[in-house]
Order: structure tokens, then C-alpha cells, then sequence
């Protein structure tokens, strides 16, 4: 999902402008730490109900955190991109 940028807030994602990949491999390295977060903390709670007869809560946050490990992966394809795009 895509969100706008608000007044001051800096060129918003997509727009056309320098491109900088030292600084978009900055911003994927954190991104990329988020979404490890991310999974932890899903896992966390997805270990909650994993046990429970009623398995729907467990099962949507699986499916949860397999989207997420895809993502953390496309990140990580991307910033090898970069890094590559660097040399």
C-alpha cells in the first residue's frame, strides 16, 4: 500500500528525482530490519494459538509471516542489485 507524502515530509516514494543507490540501500537495510521485526513479533504471537483447537488465528499469522519472509527476501534481492549497481 502506498501512502502520500505529507507537506514537508520529503520527495515522496516513486518520485522523480536523483537517483542515489548508497542512500536507497540505507533506507532497504533498514526496511530490511523492520521486516525482521516484523516476523519475530508475529511468530510470537502466532506461537500463542498454535496449540488451540481453533486454528484460524495461527494459520492467518503463518500466511502473515510467510508474506513477510518473501518480503525481507525481495528486499534482499534488491539490495544486491544495488550493491552491484555501486562497483
Amino acid at each position: 500500500m502506498r501512502t502520500r507524502a505529507t507537506a514537508g515530509s520529503g520527495p515522496s516514494p516513486g518520485s522523480v528525482g536523483a537517483v542515489s543507490p548508497s542512500s536507497d540501500a540505507a533506507e532497504l537495510s533498514s526496511l530490511r530490519a523492520v521486516l525482521d521485526d516484523l516476523v519475530r513479533r508475529v511468530d510470537t504471537i502466532a506461537d500463542r494459538y498454535r496449540s488451540r483447537e481453533d486454528t484460524s488465528v495461527s494459520t492467518d499469522l503463518e500466511n502473515a509471516d510467510r508474506s513477510l519472509v518473501a518480503a525481507g527476501r525481495s528486499v534482499d534481492r534488491a539490495l544486491r542489485a544495488l550493491h552491484t549497481m555501486e562497483r
